[in-house]
């Protein structure tokens, strides 16, 4: 944990030195004096492999109901037949997302096997008239082709379509707005991307960008189409705000999980292990009615183009592994090997984990100095991918055919299991099979059952060391890129070496074998346990695989955790995104939010009716998002008539930008009737982002009016006592998707504050606090559990 953060700083440093302070300061750090928490201030709107490409600023997302006048105003004249339109159109955009995102897989999936399967033909035929420098030469000026388009769509157009997407959703549903993730642009690039790049036999999958693209989906839908083509229909108003675009695009990313691996109960439980940080069951309805459209679109697909009207798309595409026909038994004695693939899967998994962020680290020092050299990088990478896969197979021996394969081996370089490549009639090239096919059909090859010397040994150890070293140098690259496919491929290889060297102690099927290493190796890296264990359970349709399949991921995850995070959280860390875990680290419980408040700065704070002048210098002079509102001399309902200073509540920096410039300003001091507000503003116009204070144009003499301020602010804001501990309040504001949190004082007297501080989500972030309190760091207890 702490090599991470402390790359992410420095890297940080070395931006904002770079900027020569040009850049404007973190959106949620007090300017009116040197902050004392350190901030991480910027973060990449590119993919991790591009960081200090393109800076962007950190902003939350505000998942709060802001309860203000207008709001409570709409929420008591909303009728039935309003409340019927809101639920009907999110079942409507539900499907919506589940209907693009089946009908866009089905086009990658046929684009990839058509382009990637026509390619390998060629090849084919060249090998078998021995023109082996000419096929050579096709293979890899295809795939050089297919790359570059790829990566110059990335670099020139979206930089955020590169790599997953998944850490950047992960983020978003945390309460991190990550810019430029869902816009259509990256959708467009993401989808062309994604076929370029698996087609020009890269090792990665499409796995990853299809999430990414259901995200985007939801993200336009919900808004009404792209930033500047929006649809005005009055019934999207219901969704113009943060909440339900988490919804929408929590959909969307179990959308994209069951359109990878046609697997609907696992996209929901990939959503709700992975991805989502807040969820309830009305959620939990709409994405599976999501999930459930994909499989109809991706079924009724598959049988359309079962009768040949789809090319080579109906004979290979799609990960399909059916063993439901075969017999799996495995008894006490199996336990042990099925514990060793656990083990082995944890340990390799955190390897990889380590070596990956090696690369990563590596490749950002090469992508920052520009354009050119992410191009040339991909490049690279397409070329050493195009030499290995192509040559390596000729170092393979040619084994016979089984008499009774008459027909079906060798294969004619379609689908199937054996490629003759460069062999006499009746022998294969068992390496071939698997390096010579599309990702699909290598997967299938691999899990294939009832074939215990299929793959040589050494043919195995080959393709399980190539595809270590392609995953660890392809992923990072400026193209879409998902790390699924990779690590099943890794991780079926050494599954079936394990079953050769087991083949005497057990009676489990290699194929078998290959699935459990396959899922092993998943968990200990990505260090999911149920959304795998479903997600393998619907690929392979036997019931009879679930306890063994449950022991091993649980094994690999418990193994894995020992040694680093998660491929993701790694990579969030090296981002810079400021992501809340759901488990405080146990230090945090030995402080208050009191004491932190006591480092920060001075609260800002507002009166309820406030001169424009004062708001002007407010919103120019800091870079806070949200305001306590504060009223002196009130007399309380109870107790002695006194004056009192009441927290009427907060109030958002866009809601001042929007009274000003609406100009509800007054001549004299005073509270605004109910229906001059309404006058000028609508609950839909609250829930836009304005602009910058630089935007609104305000004379002198306005500068010397005032404005009430009651009716846009926020009067149940999330507030706890300055004695609560940092654990407690970090897992409040986590949990209930805070932007903003309020500490008010312990004591309530005469002549004291009703507001002490505010908690944004940088303050609640560990490296922040113990950069102030460096003596918590002697009672850190290591990583986080």
């Amino acid at each position: 944990m702490e090599e991470p953060t402390r790359l992410v700083e420095e890297a940080t440093t070395n931006d904002m030195d770079g900027q020569n302070n040009e850049e404007e300061r973190d959106p949620e750090s007090n300017s009116l004096c040197q902050p004392l928490l350190k901030r991480n201030r910027t973060l990449s709107s590119s993919p991790f492999a591009l960081v200090g490409a393109k800076v962007s600023h950190i902003e939350s997302l505000d998942y709060e109901i802001n309860e203000n006048d207008l709001f409570k105003h709409d929420w008591r004249r909303r009728s039935r037949v309003q409340v019927l339109q809101y639920v009907f159109l999110k079942w409507t955009l539900a499907f919506l997302v589940g209907f693009l995102t089946g009908v866009t897989a089905t086009l990658i999936n046929l684009a990839i096997e058509n382009i990637a399967g026509y390619k390998l033909r060629a090849v084919v035929n060249y090998i078998d008239d021995r023109r082996y420098l000419m096929g050579f030469a096709y293979f890899a000026g295809a795939n050089f082709v297919l790359t570059l388009i790829a990566a110059l769509l990335c670099v020139c157009f979206a930089p955020t379509a590169a790599g997953p997407g998944i850490p950047e959703i992960k983020a978003y549903l945390n309460g991190v707005d990550t810019p430029n993730m869902f816009g259509a642009t990256t959708l467009f690039v993401k989808i062309i991307g994604s076929i370029t790049a698996v087609s020009a036999s890269l090792d990665l999958g499409k796995e990853g960008p299809l999430v990414h693209i259901g995200a985007c989906y939801a993200s336009l839908l919900g808004q009404g189409g792209p930033d500047n083509y929006r649809l005005k229909w009055r019934w999207l108003r219901y969704f113009n705000n943060d909440r339900d675009r988490r919804d929408l695009i929590t959909s969307g990313s179990s959308s994209g999980v069951c359109a990878a691996f046609r697997s609907p109960v696992g996209g929901v439980l990939f959503a709700l292990e992975e991805v989502a940080t807040w969820w309830r069951s009305a959620l939990l309805w709409r994405t599976f009615f999501s999930t459930a459209v994909v499989v109809v679109i991706l079924r009724a697909f598959i049988e359309y183009c079962k009768s040949g009207n789809c090319g080579l798309f109906g004979r290979g595409g799609l990960i399909m592994f059916d063993v439901s026909g075969v017999s799996v038994t495995y008894h006490a004695v199996d336990i042990i090997p099925i514990a060793v693939i656990g083990i082995i899967g944890g340990l390799l998994g955190s390897l990889y984990n380590y070596v990956l962020h090696k690369v990563l680290r590596l490749y950002n020092l090469i992508n920052e100095k520009g354009k050119l050299h992410k191009l040339l990088l991909a490049l690279s990478v397409s070329l050493f991918t195009s030499i290995c896969m192509y040559g390596l197979p000729f170092l393979a021996k040619c084994k016979p055919c089984d008499p009774s394969l008459q027909g079906s081996c060798p294969g004619t370089g379609g689908t199937g299991n054996f490629k003759q490549f460069n062999c006499p009639n009746g022998y294969y090239n068992d390496l071939a099979t698997l390096l010579l096919t599309t990702n699909d059909d290598a997967v299938r090859n691999i899990f294939s059952v009832n074939t215990p010397s299929e793959f040589h040994v050494s043919s195995l150890i080959i393709y399980f060391a190539l595809y270590c070293i392609l995953g660890l140098i392809t992923f990072g690259i400026a193209v879409p890129s998902g790390l699924f496919l990779p690590i099943i491929l890794m991780g079926s290889a050494y599954g079936r070496l394990l079953a050769i060297a087991m083949g005497p102690y057990t009676k489990i099927d290699p194929g078998l074998y290959a699935v459990l290493g396959a899922a092993s190796l998943m968990a200990g890296s990505m260090r999911m346990t149920v959304s795998l264990c479903v997600i393998f359970l619907e690929l392979t349709n036997n019931l009879l695989l679930l306890p063994i399949t449950m022991l091993v991921l649980l094994i690999s995850k418990s193994v894995g955790d020992c040694f680093n995070l998660s491929i993701y959280e790694i990579i969030l860390e090296l981002k810079g995104l400021p992501f809340l875990d759901a488990n405080p680290e146990p230090w945090m419980r030995n402080i208050t939010v009191g004491e932190l408040a006591d480092v920060k700065p001075p609260v800002v704070t507002l009166r309820g009716i406030e001169k424009v002048g004062r708001i002007v210098e407010v919103l120019k002079n800091t870079t806070h998002n949200g305001f306590p509102v504060v009223d002196e001399g009130v007399v309380p309902p109870v107790g002695l008539p006194v004056g009192a200073t009441e927290l009427h509540g907060l109030v958002l920096r866009t809601h001042l930008l929007l009274v000003l410039k609406k100009k509800l300003f007054l001549h004299e001091r005073r509270r605004t009737e109910e229906w001059e507000v309404r006058e000028k503003f609508s609950w839909i116009e609250l829930a836009e982002r304005w602009g910058k204070i630089e935007d609104v144009a305000v004379t002198k003499d306005e500068m010397e009016m005032y404005v009430d301020l009651h009716p846009l602010t926020n009067t149940t804001p999330y507030t706890v006592v300055e004695s609560m501990s940092v654990a407690k309040a970090m897992v409040l504001f986590r949990q209930v998707g805070l932007r903003h949190m309020l500490i008010v004082p312990k004591y309530q007297a005469a002549g004291i504050s009703p507001v002490v501080g505010i908690l944004t989500r940088q303050d609640l972030r560990a490296h922040n606090i113990l950069s102030v309190f460096p003596h918590l760091v002697k009672s850190k207890s290591g990583k986080k559990h």
